[in-house]
């Protein structure tokens, strides 16, 4: 799910909501990459599970280093011991017990997050060429072919000619919505919907790539790595590879000096500094 959090300030906030079961990690890979803080929600009767700690894991992967936890349901249950664990899983985050039902610490909770968003550089002048990798894909009687992502960097503006990657097909960005609001271009960090004009709905996927023709982007099949690896990950092993909102199985191939090479089924569009997430297939 995605929302709008506008603070007491008047920063906005794009939200992204991703599932916590442990069965749908995968999407919610997806969905934390290209994110600068997180807001990790403990329930105060379930306290760290580990689903919670595999997210933790995950931020981690990614560089995302930044973020409030909210301890919920705290007119439930104690949540003292919740708060601990909090503490002991994610070190130097506010840790914020709240209840939806009452709104005891919800103002305490905007307050964090706003110190959070505060302290982090802006994306929107961050170097890199413009990229948006793609979670869904929908189509719009009078708009046409619909994609929709968090827009990584750069920016997009009506009337910008782009390029959808592996496929490499062109089309013409249409219109551009940032949270249901129509706009004359999007920047990075930004929720955006891009209309398309000269692509077909099929011919368009999640995990794809919007960018730009002039960056000259390409889609390759071996990506080299350098990470804190997998515990007992050894030279040919295979692993799942998460980059972007893509996902590709792949064999891991050790080349010295903390480097390994990851030769990967599916092509991924990675440029350098990009961070990838690492999961054996079995045991999952």
């Amino acid at each position: 799910g995605y929302a709008e959090l506008r603070l007491p300030s008047g920063r906005c906030l794009s939200v992204i909501d991703v599932p916590g079961h442990e069965r749908f990690v995968h999407t919610m890979v997806a969905g934390a990459t290209g994110i600068d803080l997180y807001l990790m929600a403990i329930a105060a009767d379930d306290g760290v599970m580990r689903q919670t700690r595999e997210h933790a894991t995950i931020l981690r992967a990614l560089g995302v280093d930044t973020g409030v936890i909210a301890i919920t349901k705290e007119d439930r249950s104690d949540p003292a011991s919740a708060v601990r664990a909090a503490r002991e899983l994610l070190p130097g985050s506010a840790v914020i017990p709240v209840s939806a039902r009452t709104g005891h610490g919800l103002n305490d909770l905007t307050a964090a997050l706003e110190r959070a968003a505060a302290a982090l550089p802006g994306r929107a002048s961050a170097p890199g060429p413009t990229r948006l990798h793609i979670d869904r894909v929908f189509s719009i009687r009078g708009t046409g072919t619909v994609v929709t992502g968090t827009l990584w960097a750069g920016s997009l503006g009506r009337g910008e000619e782009v390029v959808i990657l592996p496929a490499g097909h062109r089309a013409r960005v249409r219109s551009v919505e940032v949270h249901g609001a129509a706009r004359d271009s999007a920047r990075a960090g930004q929720r955006v919907a891009v209309g398309l004009a000269g692509v077909d709905r099929d011919q368009v996927g999640r995990g794809d790539v919007l960018a730009n023709p002039a960056a000259e982007l390409v889609a390759g099949f071996r990506l080299d790595v350098q990470a804190g690896l997998p515990a007992g990950l050894h030279d040919g092993q295979r692993l799942i590879v998460h980059h972007g909102t893509r996902e590709s199985r792949a064999r891991a191939v050790w080349l010295g000096e903390r480097i390994w090479q990851l030769r990967l089924e599916s092509p991924m569009v990675a440029c350098e500094g990009d961070h990838v997430v690492l999961r054996r297939i079995a045991p999952p």
